[in-house]
């Protein structure tokens, strides 16, 4: 613990609020929230903790808190903070899955929609559906059944759908806002659960049609039928109130939290969600926290009712929501919080094996690595691969791996500008300068240690930019091939030396794919690029020739030849100014002289 934590850690207020946490680059690694800022924060630098605890701790090098008035207050701001900073250990929602909802939307002409985004536009929505293919077919029905719009045709322009009896507003005398109110209306309860009624009503119909013999009719009406039977009773029956209710479980161990939510709409249980995550401190406030950001950031769409686990504080979670948060302590609804619990406890040992191995290939791996290099951490490493051909088209790469994992949305690419011919080590001083020059001047976070595609000769020239250059101290490696082009060797220091990593290590197998990624990443680019010359015309290099008159040119006279041994004149033929003409003559003439040389 430094001075400036100890400091702080003394004039900690008893009060409630927020903390965020920072590491030595100054960014918010984790935002929390307690009731006591004073006992919450202390606990962090004191006692025993899990593996997950200690890794976070380890990085801490400076804390900010902000005080509330009210807990609920504080909730709220965390959930603002996570939303803002995205600190790498607020890690919540890892599956990001959304469903898809139905929507009424709030127009004169209203439109029935799917979506995936709830918001407040006064829009009627309707979900969540299991899978988008649900939503689909009940989208179809409903359509079929009645005739809001369903095109962007003007009053008095009838679509397709129009003449099906499917869309109304673009007829000459479009619906009133009255009559629209109503097929809203009956929309509304059919999707809240009132299809019984319409149902025999098409029963009726159906009975009524095969009466007249019109049996075509009957057919289609009984397909109908059915059809909405199989659409609106696939589930299972759960409840008899049918009120739409989220039902919550959790279990947690290891410093890792699984929570299912069970989304039952109309007394059927018709999807569970499942997430995973790493948590810090006590559970039942990462529970909450996780709910809040569920309903708040996530954009799921909230119900009239949430069940909870006996335990939770449900005057937080309704003051916060402002829906109807309930603890079951009997019956069949106490039965369902409690299936959401077991299936959150099997999910978390069913995962755990997947999660140790996972934390081994990354997490593990680069902490083994840093005390491999004796260096802090690793956390976040960039490495560079150059790629050429005999020094043409030549590309340069940076992949950036964090935590030990790859993080494709850093990753950039260089074309070499300033180097000719095939000179690896002033490639890869440009690229580095390159970077690095940009990183300075726009405050972007350092990396923790640089890797380079090769051996001392590549090293000792991206040092000379990051030392001499930009006064830069960070960590830098390089990476040595055998024949048979597999990562052999692993060098570091001044001299380089080799650093010895057992060839079945997970250290080994980190530095492996870093090394995969970043030549795969350069090489692909390198094939784009080369791609892009060889199909370059050599009329697209003549000033004023675009695509359309080169195209113009090729498909008049079949090849670059043929252009070449044309005159002025059969060039103007085809619209062409003179003197673009005459530019076009001259500079193939000239590059058929220098290929000949």
């Amino acid at each position: 613990m430094n001075k400036i934590i100890k400091e702080k850690l003394a004039i900690l207020p008893a009060k409630p609020g927020c903390y965020l946490m920072k590491d030595r680059q100054g960014t918010i690694i984790y935002v929390g929230k307690s009731k006591l800022l004073k006992n919450r924060v202390r606990s962090y630098f004191t006692g025993a903790h899990d593996q997950k605890t200690q890794r976070l701790v380890q990085e801490i090098e400076d804390f900010e808190y902000i005080i509330t008035s009210s807990e609920i207050e504080a909730l709220i701001l965390e959930m603002n903070l996570i939303k803002q900073y995205d600190p790498k250990y607020n890690v919540m929602l890892k599956d990001d899955k959304s469903y898809p909802y139905l929507k009424i939307t709030n127009e004169r002409h209203p439109r029935l929609l799917i979506t995936r985004e709830v918001k407040k536009d006064k829009g009627k929505y309707f979900g969540p559906y299991p899978n988008v293919i649900a939503a689909r077919e009940t989208k179809k029905l409903l359509d079929r059944m009645y005739p809001l719009r369903k095109c962007k045709n003007p009053s008095g322009r009838p679509c397709l759908y129009y003449h099906m009896g499917q869309c109304l507003a673009c007829s000459e005398t479009p619906p009133s806002k009255e009559a629209y109110k109503e097929i809203v209306q009956n929309m509304t309860s059919f999707l809240q659960g009132g299809y019984q009624d319409i149902k025999k009503d098409l029963t009726n119909k159906m009975l009524e049609a095969s009466d007249q013999l019109n049996f075509e009719r009957a057919q289609e009406l009984r397909d109908q039928i059915q059809h909405m039977e199989i659409i609106m009773e696939q589930q299972k029956m759960t409840l008899n109130d049918r009120i739409d209710r989220d039902i919550f479980g959790f279990s947690y161990d290891k410093g890792w939290m699984c929570i299912q939510v069970f989304f039952v709409r109309q007394g059927k249980l018709i999807e569970r969600d499942v997430s995973i995550f790493p948590f810090y401190g006590e559970a039942e406030e990462a529970f909450i926290t996780f709910i809040g950001r569920f309903y708040l950031h996530e954009n799921h769409l909230k119900p009239k009712q949430i069940f909870v686990p006996i335990g939770t504080d449900v005057e937080l979670l309704q003051e916060l929501l402002e829906v109807d948060v309930h603890t079951p302590f009997r019956g069949r609804k106490k039965e369902l919080v409690e299936l959401a619990m077991k299936n959150a406890k099997a999910s978390l040992e069913d995962k755990f094996s997947l999660i140790e191995r996972d934390e081994e290939r990354t997490v593990i791996a680069m902490e083994k690595l840093g005390e491999s290099l004796n260096i802090m951490t690793p956390h976040r490493i960039e490495a560079f691969d150059n790629s050429n051909i005999q020094g043409t088209d030549p590309v340069s790469a940076m992949v950036v791996f964090i935590d030990g994992s790859a993080n494709k949305k850093e990753y950039r690419k260089y074309k070499i500008r300033d180097v000719d011919g095939p000179d690896d080590y002033a490639t890869m001083q440009e690229v580095v300068r390159r970077r690095y020059t940009r990183v300075l001047k726009e405050n972007l976070p350092l990396p923790d240690l640089i890797i380079v595609d090769g051996g001392k000769g590549q090293m000792s020239a991206a040092l000379d930019v990051l030392e001499n250059e930009l006064g830069l101290d960070i960590p830098l490696c390089g990476l040595v091939k055998d024949d048979k082009h597999k990562t052999s060797e692993l060098l570091y220091g001044e001299p380089p030396e080799v650093i010895p990593l057992g060839r079945n290590s997970q250290e080994f197998y980190l530095v492996q794919r870093i090394q995969d990624e970043v030549h795969r990443f350069a090489i692909t680019f390198h094939r784009q690029l080369r791609g892009k010359s060889v199909f370059q015309s050599e009329l697209d290099k003549i000033p004023g020739v675009g695509e359309k008159r080169r195209l113009l040119l090729l498909r008049h006279f079949k090849s670059i030849d043929e252009i070449r041994r044309s005159s002025i004149s059969d060039i103007t033929r085809l619209g062409i100014p003179k003197n673009i003409a005459n530019a076009i003559i001259e500079q193939l003439n000239k590059q058929s002289e220098g290929t000949i040389e």
